[in-house]
């Protein structure tokens, strides 16, 4: 078997490698439509020009060719985080949020997931994030939203 590596990527220098995040970004964006019932998640429908347009620094989860997962943040914000559901519940977010941890030189790192979204919630408790608040993006549309300070 071979090992998952996590490596930082560019994905606005090479399109194919841009087309596979997108690919697995929004087959994980689906899972959290179908828990939150709701599909009206702004990046279950960003173009492959968007995702290489966003000013975020990138990782990607892979195992041989196969990208399982990606990461993004800004400054100290983690902008997105998607694993293929084939791959889930294998530790791959958590990977992926513990290098972007590593990466991020702020004392606070927020994020925000679908209220809805049971496993990734689970998930940033698990790391030590704390709910700061619920927010409604859109009518019926809420988000939980949680910050880490180390």
């Amino acid at each position: 078997m071979v090992a998952i590596e996590i490596v930082g990527v560019d994905p606005a220098a090479d399109l194919g490698l841009a087309e596979q995040i997108l690919a697995v970004q929004k087959s994980s964006y689906a899972v959290e439509a179908r828990l939150i019932g709701d599909n009206r998640i702004p990046l279950l429908h960003e173009s492959v020009d968007d995702l290489c347009a966003a000013q975020v620094h990138w990782l990607v989860a892979r195992e041989g060719d196969e990208i399982l997962g990606a990461a993004a943040w800004s400054e100290a914000e983690i902008d997105r985080l998607v694993v293929a559901p084939h791959a889930h519940r294998r530790g791959i977010g958590r990977g992926l949020v513990d290098v972007m941890l590593d990466s991020i030189v702020g004392q606070r790192v927020q994020v925000a997931t679908g209220r809805d979204n049971v496993p990734a919630r689970r998930l940033y408790e698990s790391l030590g994030f704390v709910h700061t608040e619920d927010q409604e993006v859109l009518p019926g549309l809420w988000l939980a939203r949680y910050e880490l300070v180390r």
